[in-house]
């Protein structure tokens, strides 16, 4: 009943006419720098931070909800007609949607992909709203001792998750954790790492690494390898899937939004992990999989699936343990920071409006999804031609002004310019960004933890090992980081990481 009673509240919350029209801006700009190759969630969410300081924390997060989501959606489309991958989680729908579109099949690879995505994500609104509350009762009943080794098993499987070289992961995570002990020390109130800066004595603000990393970096990168996208498919028809084709999607969806669902909750896995499983997964099990590759219809509807599912169950851990298990929900964390709310299992007895609202939304926004995406195919098809060098110079001004209006200090502007070109130079040393801005926003958190533990305990380090669940999940961490020593293991990860590059 208590589900039930949080369904009734959030749907209430969300249908508003406020929160209505926050959700169908968010999946409307999700939907369009998913068709955008070169824009993606994580930098349109760090454009928009500073817009959400004068709105209301629910319709700021359901916006920016919408925006993640939608480019699940989004990014479908430039993979299915101009075989250019809009999200990195659309990659594997490419590999066969484009061979459909070829086939003069690309109304039915688009609306495989839009049904499938619909399902999963109403499934996983349902399958947060069951499990979110209970695994909050349990995190209630956490200590500092028992937060501190959840914010390090994130960390670590953060590591291991993360595509590319485990070394280049656990460096950018040192550098987050660094850059997040800047500013002041609350506790003896001296100053680290400001190098006799003022302006660093507040610390570094969030929004402008989230900028800088994602938004800047990504245009200098984005301009380096821009190409022509030549627009293969002009007409499309039969946007509906024949009996045949029901018949065969039904099960790879079935199953893809089962194995997002769990890999969507992981710390570094989410919608691209989701993606790439639920296709190996097809290779392995489905009654077609001769012909994936070739324009098998399971090779859209299983990946669409699981990349949906994943996206949202990721929300999981950020509304219940405020750990974020990918870079778009250390965005939201920040978000709710910035609106003056604690990220934990706190916000659904003191925010129940904003835990449930977001939930319910999810599923209105999908509907809003389906609604909105096959009718408005024609506008995402002229969209897809809009040559980037077009478009960075708005990016480039929506960022500066974005920074500039945190404090209305020109510092934060030269702290932007700073953190895109590391983004750049990340970029190129083949060192994603997520595990520095993750470690970026667990480090204070971890070390605050770490101190209220030591308090308690007088001193006493040991409180870390002689309680059960910090215990456990320590030795969880180290059990990963033992797993990633394997010469095995490690040859697994560069080859999918090689792969996933091509």
């Amino acid at each position: 009943m208590e589900v039930l009673d949080g369904l009734a509240l959030g749907l209430q919350t969300a249908l508003s006419f406020n929160n209505l029209f926050y959700c169908l801006v968010g999946v409307f700009l999700g939907t369009a720098i998913g068709v955008l190759p070169g824009l993606g969630p994580a930098a349109t969410i760090a454009m928009l931070l500073p817009a959400t300081f004068a709105l209301p924390p629910v319709s700021a997060l359901i916006m920016l909800a919408g925006i993640f989501y939608g480019a699940q959606y989004g990014g479908s489309t430039t993979a299915i007609l101009v075989n250019v991958p809009g999200e990195t989680s659309s990659v594997v729908t490419a590999l066969d949607g484009y061979q459909m579109a070829r086939q003069g099949k690309a109304g039915r690879a688009l609306a495989t992909a839009a049904i499938a995505s619909f399902f999963a994500g109403t499934v996983c609104t349902f399958l947060i709203a069951l499990f979110a509350p209970p695994l909050t009762e349990v995190a209630l009943k956490f200590g500092p001792p028992e937060y501190f080794s959840l914010m390090v098993l994130g960390l670590v499987a953060s590591i291991v998750l993360a595509s590319g070289s485990i070394l280049h992961a656990l460096g950018m995570i040192v550098i987050g954790l660094l850059l997040g002990c800047v500013g002041t020390d609350v506790n003896v109130g001296t100053q680290r790492f400001t190098f006799g800066y003022l302006e660093l004595a507040d610390g570094i603000n969030f929004v402008v690494v989230a900028m800088g990393m994602f938004g800047i970096g990504e245009i200098i990168s984005n301009l380096e390898h821009e190409g022509k996208r030549d627009l293969t498919i002009k007409k499309i028809t039969g946007l509906f899937p024949t009996r045949e084709d029901w018949k065969r999607l039904v099960p790879p969806m079935l199953r893809g939004t089962a194995l997002g669902s769990v890999l969507g909750i992981l710390p570094g896995g989410g919608a691209a992990l989701a993606s790439f499983g639920s296709y190996a997964l097809e290779k392995k099990v489905s009654r077609y999989k001769s012909e994936l590759g070739k324009g098998a219809i399971e090779g859209v509807a299983g990946p669409e699936a699981a990349n949906n599912a994943g996206a949202q169950m990721s929300f999981i851990p950020m509304l219940t343990l405020g750990i974020p298990a990918n870079p778009v929900m250390a965005l939201m964390i920040g978000a709710m920071i910035i609106q003056g709310i604690q990220p934990g299992p706190g916000v659904i007895k003191e925010q129940p409006q904003l835990f449930w609202g977001v939930i319910a939304s999810m599923w209105v926004g999908n509907i809003m999804l389906l609604i909105l995406n096959l009718p408005l195919i024609g506008l995402w098809v002229r969209m897809i031609s809009v040559p980037y060098h077009y478009l960075y110079p708005a990016i480039l001004a929506f960022c500066s002004i974005g920074a500039l209006s945190l404090s209305n200090a020109p510092f934060d502007l030269y702290l932007l310019a700073l953190f895109g070109f590391l983004g750049y130079v990340f970029k190129k040393l083949d060192c994603e960004p997520a595990p520095l801005l993750l470690g970026f926003i667990l480090g204070p958190m971890m070390e605050e933890y770490l101190r209220r533990a030591l308090l308690l305990s007088k001193g006493d380090a040991t409180v870390l090992v002689t309680r059960p669940i910090s215990l456990t999940m320590l030795i969880m961490a180290a059990g990963l980081l033992l797993l990633v020593m394997l010469p095995a293991f490690s040859k697994t990860r560069e080859v999918a990481f090689q792969e996933e590059a091509v």
